[in-house]
């Protein structure tokens, strides 16, 4: 078939690769290269540079709301359009253009977690399993139907990091496979029970709040892993704390009880991996090794 393939970040990689080995790719649609790096110099984003090394033409049109960029769409006569984490609302134009419409690879089990941040708000909730949604796009927020669905178990060790990358392996894998049987899937109303919102992440979300019990904190580590990363005060600087686990412990809500395992509203966490502000992320054992907190140090705002 022919497909416009549009997405921008690495999540989407995957899938653009899969598509391009199975179908004509006419043009791919990413956002606008942004400043980045130390000379904040413009960076083209990972699909557009995966798009210019597979030799697909590439577009990053800053909005697709003009008529003009309504009709270069048409004008690809595209038998479909697949949409993963593009970063921009399509008009109903552009929706009604290709023949098939437009997928989306979204990244949850719609209708739980619509919106942007799934993978994040999935680990801070709890939720035990999430997986990967093939949607025909309507113009609502993830509201269309659902062509194909899998699911994969949570399991306490996930960060968003490692989680993002099996789902961007699930949604390239299942998008190949939605094309393939096109016209013989029925599209399935999605329940009007269950709806959640995956907000943005606010990075006010990333100051860790020690009086909260251990498993919520530890959640909040993983789910905001790598990025923003959760953070608390120490006395030698801000730390990022980037993996951790709820253990048993008991103390006031911020003091060091042994290594860095630190105690929360109820129970303990044991960080598994930090970083200093200027410096590389390591795991505890090695942060240890130059810097280790009597027991009884506080962390955070705790008095």
């Amino acid at each position: 078939m022919r497909v416009v393939f549009m997405g921008t970040p690495e999540f989407s990689v995957a899938a653009l690769e899969a598509v391009h080995a199975a179908h004509e790719v006419v043009c791919v649609y990413t956002q606008p290269p942004r400043p980045a790096g130390r000379g904040k110099r413009d960076r083209p984003s990972p699909v557009q540079a995966r798009a210019e090394a597979l030799g697909l033409p590439v577009r990053h049109p800053v909005s697709l709301k003009g008529a003009q960029a309504q009709a270069e769409f048409a004008a690809l006569h595209a038998d479909v359009a697949v949409v993963v984490a593009y970063g921009l609302i399509l008009p109903q134009a552009v929706l009604d253009a290709p023949r098939h419409g437009c997928l989306n690879i979204h990244a949850s089990l719609l209708p739980r977690w619509r919106g942007a941040a799934p993978i994040h708000r999935a680990i801070m909730a709890g939720d035990a399993e999430t997986g990967i949604c093939i949607m025909q796009m309507e113009a609502g927020l993830d509201t269309g139907p659902v062509l194909l669905r899998d699911t994969t178990a949570i399991a306490e060790s996930d960060t968003t990091a490692s989680l993002h990358d099996r789902l961007s392996a699930m949604g390239a894998r299942l998008i190949v496979d939605a094309l393939a049987q096109l016209d013989r899937l029925v599209p399935q109303p999605q329940p009007e029970d269950g709806v959640t919102y995956a907000a943005k992440i606010d990075k006010a979300e990333a100051r860790i709040d020690w009086a909260q019990p251990a498993a919520v904190v530890a959640r909040q580590i993983r789910a905001l892993s790598p990025f923003p990363g959760a953070w608390s005060d120490s006395p030698i600087g801000r730390l990022k704390l980037l993996d951790a686990r709820a253990v048993e412990g008991k103390g006031a809500p911020g003091a060091v009880l042994d290594g860095l395992t630190i105690a929360c509203g109820t129970g303990a966490v044991q960080v598994l991996s930090v970083q200093r502000e200027g410096k590389r992320a390591s795991d505890t054992e090695a942060f240890l090794n130059g810097h280790r907190f009597a027991p009884g140090t506080m962390l955070g705002d705790a008095p």
